[in-house]
């Protein structure tokens, strides 16, 4: 595309439409790099951002100085840029020495060339933004075949109406508050679970919900270090070790919530004391897939789109949580075909309707669960104004919370639960229900 042709349009459109979350301060080294383009941050900024970027050992062997530069694009820009090469645009019709060169764009906000750097490879310098958009920092080479290395430090942030520095981006000042007030909530659910659990029915309670405790208190302590981590970028730019915390408790809590519905979906401990062959492979897929998924999202987050290979841990990232997802709905699907074909034999059709019945609303709730997380989370991320990217991270943890409030209400330790129905008067019916409604998926 005209002026923008250097930047492959593919490329461009990928990370424009990638959502970022933050933009805490980084410290980059890149070595031997020969792309033509590298995209380091997106981040939303307000009337009074700014951008700081400062090199050092910058080598370029051979190349044009004046052909090698940062910049920022906004999206609006962008987007602008593809509708007037579709049109109209060309290089011709733009001055310049290098008319192709996205540097001399009119649609980019040119920060620097090479031609600014010192003897020694170094440079310092901040900038102003003071348009409100949503901008992603480049690094461009217009040189085919340069080879570049160099250190880059870039901050990128805001300045709040009381004077200091915002390190989130617009839209994400809110998250910190809202994984605060989700942390509370999970503790104050702990709370009632172990009291219900341990307490008033714990004759009844089964290692299953012992395990359901675990889930509740990792997930509690996820939020914790979310809140903390995200605060802490927000005043300083940097997570001071929250990351640690943060990403450890994200694998425990992926780990032992899709290990929960698989058990659940077994009926493991509450219906039967052991787990069949084909269930402990389904496990034994879940758990290892949940560590390869943290491990890629490990890395998305803390090095960011400049690597070379990000969007391949982006693609990895998807393929494994979506597998993950599919294997946790086959036990389930397995329990209600198993309890179909007794309910023909054992006579005990209250309770098996019951069961029935249960386990398909839960099959329902888990896929109504993981689309809504996976799909419609994602797409609140992508088409929502920068300024309102809290939003989906409002949604997410709002929708987990009514899911983990359902799944612990109707399996929660009591002495006569859904499981357990048996009312002679309800036999006849039941009897007929099971004849009449095909509890097929």
């Amino acid at each position: 595309m005209a002026k923008l042709r250097s930047l492959p349009l593919p490329f461009l459109l990928l990370f424009v439409l990638l959502p970022f979350s933050c933009a805490e301060i980084k410290n980059l080294q890149i070595r031997s790099d020969t792309r033509s383009s590298i995209l380091f941050e997106k981040f939303g900024f307000n009337h009074r951002g700014t951008v700081s970027i400062a090199l050092s050992e910058a080598a370029f062997p051979s190349a044009d100085p004046s052909m090698l530069g940062f910049f920022l694009l906004s999206d609006e820009s962008l987007f602008q840029a593809i509708y007037e090469s579709q049109n109209n645009g060309s290089p011709e019709n733009y001055p310049g020495p290098n008319p192709s060169c996205v540097l001399n764009s009119p649609y980019v906000k040119l920060l620097f060339t090479f031609t600014e750097l010192s003897a020694a490879g170094t440079f310092n310098k901040s900038y102003p933004v003071t348009h409100p958009d949503e901008y992603s920092l480049f690094f461009a080479s217009c040189a085919p075949d340069t080879t570049i290395s160099m250190n880059v430090h870039t901050e990128m942030f805001n300045i709040d109406p009381d004077g200091t520095k915002n390190y989130l981006s617009v839209g994400q000042s809110a998250v910190p508050t809202i994984y605060t007030v989700s942390a509370i909530a999970y503790f104050v659910f702990l709370a009632a679970w172990l009291y219900l659990s341990l307490i008033q029915n714990r004759l009844t309670a089964h290692r299953i919900h012992h395990l359901m405790s675990g889930l509740l208190l990792v997930r509690s302590l996820y939020l914790l270090s979310a809140a903390e981590d995200q605060h802490y970028i927000r005043v300083t730019g940097l997570s001071h070790g929250w990351d640690v915390a943060f990403y450890l408790f994200q694998l425990l809590k992926g780990v032992l919530l899709f290990a929960v519905i698989v058990l659940i979906g077994t009926g493991w401990s509450f219906l039967k004391p052991f787990l069949q062959d084909k269930e402990k492979k389904v496990l034994m897929v879940v758990i290892p897939l949940q560590v390869v998924a943290n491990i890629a999202s490990a890395v998305i987050g803390e090095t960011g789109p400049f690597i070379m290979n990000y969007v391949t841990w982006n693609q990895i990232f998807l393929f494994v949580d979506v597998a993950c997802c599919c294997a946790v709905l086959f036990p389930i699907v397995w329990s209600i075909r198993t309890l179909r074909e007794t309910s023909k034999t054992d006579g005990k059709a209250a309770r098996n309707l019951a069961k029935l019945t249960l386990f398909r609303q839960f099959y329902m709730v888990v896929i109504g669960y993981l689309y809504f997380t996976r799909i419609i989370v994602y797409a609140l991320k992508t088409i929502a104004s920068y300024k309102y990217r809290w939003v989906s991270v409002a949604a997410e943890e709002a929708v987990t919370l009514a899911f983990y409030l359902y799944m612990f209400y109707m399996f929660r330790p009591v002495e006569r639960n859904q499981y357990f129905v048996l009312d002679e008067d309800e036999e006849e019916a039941a009897e007929l229900a099971l004849r009449e409604e095909e509890f097929e998926l």
